[in-house]
């Protein structure tokens, strides 16, 4: 299963971390899990090269935990953009249920 924790400062998205896999189907088949890896490296793009915010950006376990946190969150729109992603997980998990795991950490 995929863990997605999406954390908040005064009720803003500033970061999240994703890890594991969603056991979909077999490793290089799994539909879920490609759809949330390409979801947090568009994500993470968005962020740094399309709206030039700054983020610290960390690859754990070969990739298998990411973590992105935005450096100023409550300024441009990487706030937003965490929204996104976190809804297009929200409907992910909806659609294949068992397979990601959605929580949300004050910080």
């Amino acid at each position: 299963m995929t863990h997605a924790v999406f954390e908040r400062k005064n009720g803003t998205l500033c970061g999240f971390t994703i890890s594991g896999h969603t056991g979909f189907a077999e490793a290089g088949e799994d539909i879920v899990c490609a759809a949330v890896s390409s979801a947090v490296q568009f994500t993470t793009i968005l962020i740094t090269e399309s709206f030039h915010e700054q983020a610290e950006e960390e690859a754990e376990d070969d990739g298998a935990v990411i973590t992105v946190r935005l450096k100023t969150p409550d300024q441009g729109q990487g706030s937003r953009i965490l929204e996104g992603l976190w809804q297009h997980l929200n409907f992910l998990s909806e659609d294949y249920p068992g397979t990601i795991t959605i929580k949300f950490l004050e910080v």
